[in-house]
């Protein structure tokens, strides 16, 4: 089942090959800020269907996670990184994470919710 997601303005668009099975709220600056509830991805499960010029990214403190963002409406819609889930990052792994905030006609409160202390974290 393909789902697809959006910023506000509509000048990102995303598709993923299958819903998220979980999703991940972490108190770290950049995600409270942002209001991100995160799904987490291999890279062959994510497509970005609108032009990559339409997205803007930020990097911050290590420069490891690119933060993508519509550069137009500025909704944080994606970010890239290595896989963090023993703790340390995992360059030969890397993770694809959508603000699943942004995914069109999906039910967020049908799946589970992990909160990482990011904040304390890192």
């Amino acid at each position: 089942m393909t789902i697809q997601g959006s910023c506000h303005c509509g000048a990102t668009r995303f598709e993923l090959s299958a819903a998220p099975e979980s999703l991940t709220r972490c108190t770290c600056s950049i995600c409270s800020k942002r209001g991100a509830l995160w799904a987490y991805y291999q890279p062959a499960r994510f497509k970005l269907i609108t032009p990559q010029e339409n997205v803007a990214t930020y990097r911050w403190q290590t420069k490891t996670v690119k933060h993508n963002f519509c550069a137009t409406c500025g909704c944080g819609t994606y970010s890239e990184s290595p896989d963090w889930s023993t703790g340390k990052a995992d360059f030969t792994n890397p993770r694809i994470g959508i603000n699943a905030r942004l995914l069109d006609n999906f039910d967020l409160d049908a799946i589970p919710v992990t909160v990482i202390d990011g904040k304390n974290l890192w």
